[in-house]
């Protein structure tokens, strides 16, 4: 299997989207105080460059 670029950023688009989903998580059922928010932001924020990411396969 080569990994070419667009391979490379699908699979930085998978971890990243787990990743967001798990600090989501975090921020919504673990901490009920302040810090769940910021989990959640940094969350909806790592689903912002995965969409980024996904954006430039065929591109770059």
């Amino acid at each position: 299997m080569a990994m070419n670029k667009n391979t490379v950023l699908a699979w930085a688009t998978t971890i990243m989207i787990f990743v967001g989903i798990g600090l989501i998580a975090l921020g919504a059922f673990r901490y009920n105080e302040v810090a769940g928010w910021g989990f959640a932001a940094v969350g909806i924020g790592f689903f912002a460059i995965a969409w980024v990411f996904n954006a430039l396969k065929g591109r770059v």
